[in-house]
């Protein structure tokens, strides 16, 4: 099974961490990414850029509105995501539960949806035949 890890971190506090600690933190990541490949188990993943280089897109009154950053009240984004391979969500809690991320904000583990994931694939491979033609 794919699981989504959403890997949220308050900028404030890692801000104020050491940069030598922060580097470590980040290689510790790094090699735990690693064991995880050596196992089958990392699907991708990435880090986001700071919240406030970011937009948020909602639809009301029968347009696209945009607006800057996200609309969020707690001190928390998300920092990043990471595709996991696990048998169940039990296996991913274990895997994720070592990863030295924890360390630095909370880790939301969910299920990858993966009929509509199936679908997606569906068509971009369509799309793709499409093109080379």
């Amino acid at each position: 099974m794919k699981f989504v890890c959403l890997g949220y971190i308050d900028l404030a506090k890692f801000n104020a961490i050491p940069e030598e600690r922060r580097k470590a933190l980040m290689e510790e990541c790094f090699a735990y990414d690693n064991e995880l490949r050596q196992g089958g188990h990392f699907a991708g993943g990435g880090a986001l850029d700071v919240p406030e280089n970011s937009v948020t897109l909602r639809y009301q009154e029968n347009q696209v509105q945009v607006t800057d950053g996200p609309f969020v009240e707690t001190k928390e984004q998300i920092g990043g995501i990471l595709l996991l391979e696990a048998r169940d969500l039990n296996h991913a809690i274990q895997l994720m539960s070592k990863h030295p991320g924890v360390k630095m904000g909370p880790f939301e583990i969910r299920p990858a949806d993966e009929a509509t994931n199936l679908a997606i694939a569906a068509v971009a491979e369509q799309f793709a035949k499409n093109a080379n033609l």
